[in-house]
């Protein structure tokens, strides 16, 4: 008999396991009966109703889906009752599951965490892998408890982190890896061959909500804090700083491998280096690669300084 599966998820990260799980039913031993996101919202300009992605995966494939404000309700709770779940997965819903919901599956609720727990429990994992400068990240599969991110390990996978990762593009590789990790490990979960391992809380890191205003870059940090913390924000919450004619995003930098001390000022200062524009930090000196001024396209440092050349030894943001 086929294990029936609740998914629980929301944003792109969730789309690879879902689909996974529905392109692997015919051959494994499970069925996904129904999918819970959250409610249509709106975005962009003009502020259309947009439906979460995992929803237009879901109804592609002729899936229910339930999308409650919230599963803090009698009637939530009863709408997932009635499907009498085997096993509930989870792949950044966005809502905290309470213990009503934790019970009603009895295999139990699984997470697919962005990070390798206990490092990085809670909202921005793999914005804080790479903000630390860590070399290493993965995939945590969780049996999920009521704390944040606190329930035993069920399995694990991991990958490097490179110069090259920004936080979309770490997300994106996560994604795909908790989907296989997913479905190579589920068989056995199933059938009670994996025995959960509780995590080390002598070993926990926090990776808290970010907020748009978090992006801003202070530029008494190292030059490598704010490389990093420029890779980690991109898509968001973005990184940005405030110049003579206003705030600018910062969409990528390079720290600068030797710049004479001779020209640099303190910590955000606008100089030129060899046909390069950089900016003086707390240590080291960082180049400005790729801007987009207020209300224009993207840039090349060079192409927005040309036009702004008050920015020419100019202080940038808030220096603490």
């Amino acid at each position: 008999m086929s294990a029936r599966i609740i998914f629980m998820g929301t944003p792109d990260f969730a789309v690879p396991a879902l689909s996974a799980l529905i392109s692997s039913a015919a051959s494994k031993p499970w069925e996904v009966v129904a999918v819970v996101t959250q409610p249509d919202r709106p975005r962009g300009r003009g502020k259309k109703l947009a439906a979460p992605p995992v929803k237009s995966v879901a109804q592609q494939a002729g899936i229910n889906v339930l999308q409650p404000k919230t599963l803090r309700t009698q009637e939530a709770v009863a709408g997932l009752a009635v499907l009498k779940p085997d096993l509930i997965v989870v792949a950044a819903f966005g809502q905290i599951l309470r213990r009503n919901v934790l019970d009603l599956p009895p295999h139990g609720c699984l997470n697919i965490h962005a990070s390798l727990l206990p490092r990085w429990r809670g909202a921005a994992p793999v914005i804080a892998a790479i903000q630390a400068g860590d070399t290493q990240t993965g995939i945590t599969l969780m049996l999920m408890d009521e704390g944040l991110d606190t329930g035993p390990i069920i399995a694990q996978r991991r990958i490097p982190i490179t110069t090259s990762h920004t936080g979309g593009i770490l997300t994106a590789e996560l994604a795909e890896l908790g989907a296989t990790l997913l479905v190579e490990t589920l068989p056995a979960w199933l059938a009670r061959d994996i025995t959960p391992q509780p995590q080390n809380d002598t070993l926990v890191t926090l990776a808290p909500r970010l907020k748009k205003e978090d992006g801003a870059i202070d530029w008494s940090q190292p030059a490598i804090a704010i490389e990093r913390q420029v890779r980690a924000f991109d898509p968001w919450p973005g990184t940005f700083t405030e110049g003579p004619r206003g705030p600018f995003k910062v969409l990528a930098v390079e720290v600068a491998a030797a710049v004479s001390n001779s020209v640099q000022g303190e910590p955000g200062t606008v100089f030129k280096y060899q046909r390069g524009v950089y900016v003086s930090t707390g240590q080291g000196s960082i180049r400005l690669v790729t801007v987009q001024p207020a209300g224009k396209k993207e840039m090349t440092a060079e192409a927005m300084l040309n036009g702004q050349p008050d920015l020419w030894g100019a202080k940038l943001g808030i220096t603490a």
